[in-house]
């Protein structure tokens, strides 16, 4: 499959000695949802804003939909659509106005068609002739990815798009990125909520301190790093673990009132051994529960490895 977007060998460093960005390579391939994620100051908004040829990297090369970032700049910019963390709207223009100004500006002809259905997925129709001053944030928001969906853009940047927003915008948001990858538009997605990722990105890069430290398939990378948990709730107080349970990893919790086994998906046959063994041992428990690993219990832990 043929990336829409290939980015080689891309470093940023200032002046200051900072090196945002440590040889990021990466391809992102046509439909998908790209999900990046990353502590704060790990790099990623350098990263999406060297793509839309806001920042210039020290080394490097990033071809979007076939064009060069630098060589081809309008091209490749064209083709990419973004929205910021930050709030940037013309305050006393109209949403309506906004939005044309926005798709013009990427040379596409008017399509009013086209802008009305934009504004409808995002509940903005109602409000197209309001000042864009008189919006709540909430509404500031939905105008900021109108404009960046204005000019039909094939790569879409979403930097933090739920921040500080309500949940029914988030909900709105999360079926607006179904659609438009459906309609085949790549999406690239920072966000602090990992839930979000884990609900709707198809491979997950995690970045720390300007390093890509993995790039994977979700649902493999949960597979290959994800932990079970089996918690036994016991009849009475443990002090300590008996020397006859060392085979299995195993810890004290909840003042000695919890015995807590952490394994991996291909170890969960030895549960019936070490449940085999609780009973030789005369050691009751009243209850159990499992849970498994969420993709923020792994982000954490790769993080704290880099650490």
């Amino acid at each position: 499959m043929t990336p829409i977007l290939t980015i080689t060998n891309l470093t940023k460093s200032y002046a200051s000695g900072l090196q945002a960005l440590k040889r990021i390579d990466l391809e992102i391939h046509k439909g998908e949802i790209f999900a990046l994620l990353g502590p704060n100051g790990a790099g990623k908004t350098t990263l999406i804003s060297i793509v839309c040829g806001i920042v210039t990297p020290t080394t490097g090369t990033v071809i979007a939909a076939g064009y060069d970032i630098v060589r081809d700049y309008r091209a490749a910019r064209f083709r990419i659509g973004l929205v910021p963390q930050e709030l940037h709207t013309d305050t006393f223009e109209s949403v309506w106005a906004t939005v044309n100004f926005s798709r013009g500006l990427f040379g596409r002809p008017p399509n009013p068609a086209f802008v009305e259905k934009v504004l409808r997925d995002l509940s903005l129709w109602e409000k197209r002739k309001d000042k864009i001053m008189t919006l709540s944030g909430g509404m500031k928001r939905r105008v900021m990815i109108a404009k960046a969906l204005a000019h039909e853009p094939e790569i879409l940047f979403l930097d933090e798009p739920t921040a500080g927003v309500d949940v029914e915008l988030r909900r709105d948001m999360w079926n607006l990125v179904r659609g438009l990858r459906e309609r085949g538009v790549t999406i690239i997605l920072t966000t602090h909520y990992i839930e979000e990722a884990e609900e709707m990105a198809d491979r997950v890069g995690v970045i720390n301190k300007g390093e890509l430290i993995v790039v994977e398939d979700k649902t493999t990378l949960m597979k290959k790093l994800g932990k079970r948990q089996l918690t036994l709730h016991l009849q009475e107080r443990m002090t300590a673990i008996p020397p006859a349970l060392a085979s299995w990893p195993l810890e004290l919790n909840g003042d000695g009132t919890e015995l807590v086994y952490t394994f991996d998906a291909h170890q969960a046959e030895s549960i019936s051994g070490l449940l085999r063994r609780l009973v030789e041992l005369g050691i009751a428990f009243k209850d159990l529960n499992t849970r498994e690993s969420s993709l923020e219990d792994i982000f954490v832990s790769l993080v704290s490895a880099r650490a």
